[in-house]
């Protein structure tokens, strides 16, 4: 009996909760099973952990869960041997020098690392700025010179990487387009608007303020918020809606037109536009801030949505969006098929079973 190709993938948080691990690497271990391979999970944080880490709040039970993170990063050195990949998404462990990372590297047959936006710049949560000054930063470029391969998501981030290594794949965020569909439902009232996001992201979305403010003078219209709970803004119209993995679809589809507002950061330019993708999957119109070379490769300015760079092209694009029920069918229907062609797991399915199957140890 053929004996199965084994990969651990370790990784910082539990199975099936985080944006950036569930809609990238995550979504294929059903195909990387059906071709072969046995697949086990290590997180570093358990479900517990990561609910409360956002909160600023529970800081001894931070500790606790972390050091228990620490103990079982040391256990698992004992059997990355018998692994014939080892598949390292963003770092082994979080703080100080990558010692773990030069262990787990040691004894790894073959080791994939997986790096997830510009991580190597120490960005974190308002919750947990304090320990920032803790955080690995030097952990992703070991990675990046010692990996036998490495996926990245953006062209700035893979042209960066390229430094230290030359072995790397860029394959952005992809979407599974059998769960994000357009909706049949006819829409009726309003136009409204939609973002989806966090509380620390919430920001992002403060930068269209003024932008909605005029466009209320001349336009009615809502707005509905998926992911922060407390976003408000007095004179506008707003809708917030709890983020849950079974009403994401279902809420991005009662987009009228999608909004993916980015400040002009070096943070942004390693961000893959995967909300766009996932407002463009389901036939919804987005308009994006013009920032950094993925989004111009995800959203192609008036053929499947809008690119705009100030605030009065942003104006000028949500206006002519609402006004114009035909140009909104036909952008969302174009970065629909978009999606569909580069950016489903579909499409990306092989090139992630090639990167396995051309590092399987010899």
């Amino acid at each position: 009996m053929k004996t199965k190709k084994s990969i651990a993938v370790v990784c910082p948080y539990p199975e099936g909760v985080s944006p950036n691990q569930r809609l990238k690497y995550e979504q294929y271990f059903e195909s990387w099973r059906e071709a072969g391979w046995e697949v086990t999970v290590y997180a570093f944080q358990t479900l517990r952990f990561y609910q409360i880490n956002p909160h600023k709040s529970r800081t001894l039970e931070k500790v606790f869960w972390t050091i228990y993170g620490y103990l079982k990063r040391l256990l698992l050195i004992f059997k990355l041997r018998k692994f014939d990949i080892v598949y390292t998404f963003l770092y082994v462990t979080p703080f100080g020098p990558p010692i773990f990372e030069m262990i787990y590297r040691k004894l790894a047959k073959k080791m994939i690392y997986d790096i997830d936006d510009l991580v190597f710049l120490g960005n974190t949560s308002e919750a947990n700025s304090w320990i920032s000054k803790l955080k690995g930063r030097k952990k992703p470029i070991y990675l990046m010179k010692h990996s036998d391969h490495i996926i990245t998501c953006t062209p700035y981030l893979d042209d960066f990487v390229r430094q230290y290594n030359m072995n790397t794949t860029d394959i952005s965020s992809t979407i599974n387009t059998d769960l994000y569909q357009i909706s049949n439902e006819p829409k009726q009232g309003k136009i409204t608007l939609g973002w989806s996001g966090s509380h620390s992201t919430a920001k992002y979305l403060d930068l269209l303020k003024p932008v909605f403010l005029e466009l209320r003078k001349t336009h009615e219209f809502k707005l509905i918020v998926m992911g922060a709970l407390s976003y408000e803004i007095p004179e506008i119209e707003i809708e917030l809606v709890p983020w849950c993995v079974e009403n994401e679809v279902k809420t991005i589809q009662r987009f009228d037109i999608g909004l993916y507002p980015l400040p002009d950061e070096l943070w942004v330019h390693g961000k893959s536009g995967l909300k766009a993708l996932q407002y463009m999957a389901c036939g919804v119109p987005t308009v994006a801030a013009k920032v950094g070379e993925a989004i111009k490769r995800v959203v192609l300015h008036r053929e499947n949505g809008l690119l705009v760079s100030s605030e009065a092209e942003w104006l000028q694009g949500l206006k002519e969006l609402m006004d114009n029920e035909d140009l909104r069918k036909k952008l969302g229907h174009n970065g629909r098929a978009h999606v569909e062609k580069y950016y489903s797991i579909h499409a990306n399915k092989p090139i992630y079973l090639d990167i396995l199957n051309s590092n399987l140890p010899s």
